[in-house]
């Protein structure tokens, strides 16, 4: 399949042809293969064009109307545009859209709301919480006090009960909603509930499923938590980012938290970028892929259950799913790289109570491509046959090439 770039590159091919020829080759990549890392999706074209506009020359620090540099007024348009777009989306009273990331969107959270040695409540690292709940590798846990609740070991569900011990035993100054690997919705009511019982700000990573909030196809988090962090890639489809929403009372602290803060200069290519991702976003179509996104996960889920692999918790309410490959043999490393090999690509898992590494995998992005829930069965089905037999990586290889050809992420190119 010949790919090609968008005819602005033309200058990168005559100034960087190396560079051309690597981009092209990642443009092949993503075309011929699978993306299914749950972290992942294609932006439109329009918001790639925002990504590489103008703005990416401007520097900007501080916010709209009171930025430390001149010449502002244009990209300060931008930003308001991104924030009222955001608010509008999801309902929230304040938005911040500068984070660059949805890690250093948490770290403003905790910024905002704690002092070192505070003690937080949040999802253990090894039942799917995020590195910046507590990892002693990150910055969390070496600045805080972590205390990880659990999910249960027969369902896969959060433990609320062991959420409400631990917050009455511990007292945190903060609790933590949110995971990477967790495909059902949370119960972001009764964390509510748990947080006002002890006196504890509530945070909501919500990284994973903003875009099926904004699609109206998940609860959102904006009602009951004292800070929701996100990113702005993944199902909500816009450029790699975060952003952070908050009520009118946390604006300042949070606004603050970001710059000066935890972050310098706002990259205001990626905030026009944003704000066209959430633009996109607020339309009736996008709340058709959003459905859509968890139609394909349940169907992928079910299909891969019926070829034998354990999926945890029983299925999926998002674009997540995880599984338990060792059923047909192999473990969740060795099932990643025979996968891959077959032009499947997806991420591993811890597997709650125990070391053992599952799949984690989503359907965000070969939704964006057009696929349905005949193309998951088709998926599984691939998934199995692999796995079961390392001779029929190639033959898969090809079906993979034949199927990704009749849904070319960006048609044309």
């Amino acid at each position: 399949m010949a790919v090609t770039l968008t005819p602005e590159a033309g200058a990168l091919r005559r100034q960087d042809p190396e560079m051309a020829e690597i981009l092209l080759g990642e443009l092949a990549r993503q075309s011929t293969t699978l993306q299914l890392i749950a972290a992942e999706n294609f932006t439109s074209p329009a918001v790639l064009a925002a990504l590489g506009s103008p703005l990416a020359n401007k520097y900007a620090e501080g916010y709209p109307g009171a930025r430390y540099h001149g010449g502002c007024e244009i990209v300060d348009v931008a930003e308001r545009l991104a924030v009222e777009r955001a608010r509008a989306l999801f309902g929230a009273e304040h938005a911040n859209v500068q984070s660059h990331s949805g890690s250093s969107a948490v770290l403003a959270a905790y910024a905002a709301l704690l002092r070192p040695g505070d003690t937080v409540l949040a999802l253990g690292l090894s039942h799917g919480g995020h590195l910046t709940h507590g990892s002693p590798a990150n910055f969390s846990g070496r600045w805080f006090d972590f205390v990880g609740y659990g999910v249960e070991a027969e369902s896969g569900l959060i433990d609320h009960q062991q959420v409400r011990a631990l917050a009455r035993s511990h007292r945190p100054k903060a609790i933590v909603c949110g995971s990477i690997s967790y495909p059902r919705h949370i119960d972001y009511a009764f964390f509510r509930e748990v947080a006002d019982e002890v006196g504890a700000y509530l945070i909501a990573d919500a990284a994973h499923p903003i875009g099926l909030v904004a699609g109206k196809a998940a609860p959102s988090p904006v009602p009951h938590a004292d800070i929701v962090c996100a990113t702005t890639h993944k199902v909500l489809r816009g450029p790699r980012g975060g952003m952070i929403l908050c009520g009118s009372e946390l604006a300042e602290r949070v606004d603050r938290a970001v710059f000066p803060f935890t972050q310098g200069g706002a990259q205001m290519h990626t905030i026009a970028a944003k704000a066209v991702a959430f633009g996109e976003a607020a339309t009736e179509g996008f709340a058709a892929y959003a459905r859509q996104v968890v139609a394909n996960a349940r169907a992928l889920a079910d299909g891969l259950a019926a070829e034998g692999l354990v999926v945890t918790t029983g299925g999926t309410d998002t674009h997540l799913v995880t599984a338990d490959p060792s059923p047909l043999g192999v473990d969740g490393r060795t099932a990643r790289g025979l996968l891959a090999a077959a032009g499947m690509i997806l991420d591993t898992c811890v597997l709650p109570h125990g070391d053992a590494r599952g799949l984690r995998l989503g359907t965000a992005a070969v939704t964006t491509q057009g696929m349905g829930e005949k193309e998951m069965a088709r998926i599984a089905a691939l998934f199995a046959s692999v796995l079961r037999d390392a001779a029929n990586v190639r033959k898969a290889r090809e079906e993979v090439r034949e199927l990704t050809g009749g849904f070319p992420p960006y048609p044309g190119r």
